[in-house]
């Protein structure tokens, strides 16, 4: 049975070999790969890796920083990271072009990201929820909870600051539009 959860082992033979002699009983498929330079492309969210070199930077790398290391926890430290991979990779929302993060609060098209504010991601998810504009006193009680009238510039405020936030970065003048009704994001 082929795993969808990759593990890679980079220059470590002695942890690919033990690895590989218990691999019938792992949750995730292991590959050795011996080049001296691990290239960039191990972006997809079920791989992570394991490098016996320090010079690896990627976000797929685990670091283990106590040697020895019992495999047993080893292995439950892996089981972890997968785990948390799968967990982010559930909390990606797209929203029109873009991918969002809502764990992370990354904001991304193509190899450019911005962080946004926890309020910032909850009015692009809510306003990407929405299928028709979503009025200022509909974002005060969703976004902040508030069933009372709040001074709705504070709305206005975050909406204005997200949208010149995504139009510096992305160059996106029209990702949320303002309406007689309300704001809505372009899809």
């Amino acid at each position: 049975m082929i795993n969808s959860q990759i593990l890679i082992i980079h220059k470590f033979p002695a942890l690919f070999n033990i690895l590989n002699e218990i691999k019938s009983n792992l949750n995730f498929e292991i590959k050795a790969i011996n080049e001296s330079k691990i290239q960039n492309n191990f972006k997809q969210q079920n791989l992570l890796i394991i490098s016996g070199e320090k010079t690896i930077d990627d976000e797929n790398v685990i670091d283990i920083k106590n040697y020895p290391i019992n495999i047993y926890k080893l292995i439950e430290i892996i089981n972890v990271q997968f785990l948390k991979k799968n967990f982010s990779k559930q909390n990606n929302v797209h929203v029109g072009k873009y991918l969002i993060n809502l764990n992370s609060r990354k904001m991304s098209f193509k190899n450019v990201s911005i962080s946004l504010t926890e309020k910032e991601s909850k009015i692009v998810d809510f306003l990407n929820s929405s299928n028709a504009a979503v009025t200022i006193s509909d974002l005060q009680f969703k976004v902040w909870g508030h069933k009372s009238k709040l001074d709705t510039h504070t709305v206005e405020t975050h909406v204005y600051r997200l949208r010149k936030k995504i139009e510096k970065k992305f160059k996106d003048k029209l990702f949320i539009i303002s309406s007689k009704n309300g704001y809505k994001i372009q899809k």
